[in-house]
């Protein structure tokens, strides 16, 4: 299939531009991480379950626009694979923002040919987040709002959960300050606990870069991402 031409203009932006992501974080092994594009100029981050398996937001996924999966070869150069499959949540409402309705962003991507050894899966934890307790957030979002070019390097910071519309089973808030914290193409990216487990995902950014950012817990999602990714003979990694 031919290469969506705003996919290649976008990777070769990638490739030729110095990059960063999360506002006020830190340069970040990307590990089991990777970047979702679409053939309009989305960007996303998504997070490697299998060799075959990556999970992101559910708005990166949505839609009829192609999707590809991007990263870097061991030689620095843009790399990106095509997609076989695409399943997004069915509790996935795109007009939740605007509407003040219950979301649940995710959405699970299988690529037509296995992502190299180096990504190694993730595993995806259930534990619930409290108040004040510290997360690490991450992903390969700009570093300078608004600036496209500066997308691209995996970044994270530790931003502390808040709860400003009280506790809640699906969601999580991270509250960013002093300008540390998620950005445009951040969504789709790990939110880790201490033991290194995702434990949720990135959504959406209330306000500037690096303020609230919403996040979808994974553990009350577990029966779909088992059954989902079962479907594709693949089978993720959760914690105890």
């Amino acid at each position: 299939m031919p290469l969506p031409r705003a996919v290649l203009a976008l990777c070769l932006t990638l490739a030729t531009w110095p990059a960063a992501a999360i506002v006020g974080g830190a340069d970040t092994p990307p590990g089991g991480a990777v970047m979702v594009l679409n053939a309009v100029g989305g960007v996303c981050t998504g997070i490697v379950l299998a060799p075959d398996a990556v999970l992101t937001a559910g708005h990166c996924a949505a839609g009829p626009h192609a999707l590809r999966v991007h990263y870097r070869g061991t030689d620095g150069a843009p790399v990106l694979v095509e997609v076989a499959a695409r399943a997004v949540h069915p509790g996935y409402d795109p007009g939740a923002v605007t509407k003040r309705r219950r979301s649940i962003d995710l959405a699970l991507v299988r690529t037509a040919e296995p992502l190299p050894p180096r990504f190694a899966p993730a595993t995806l934890g259930t534990a619930p987040a409290r108040a004040g307790e510290s997360l690490t957030l991450a992903g390969y979002g700009a570093s300078r709002p608004g600036d496209p070019r500066s997308t691209g390097t995996f970044r994270s910071v530790a931003v502390p959960v808040v709860e400003p519309y009280g506790p809640s089973g699906i969601l999580l808030w991270l509250q960013g300050g002093q300008g540390a914290g998620a950005c445009q193409g951040d969504s789709g990216g790990p939110v880790t606990g201490t033991d290194g487990a995702v434990l949720a995902v990135s959504a959406w950014i209330g306000g500037a870069c690096g303020g609230l950012t919403q996040a979808v817990r994974l553990g009350p999602q577990r029966d779909w991402l088992d059954r989902t990714l079962g479907g594709w003979g693949i089978t993720a990694r959760w914690t105890p």
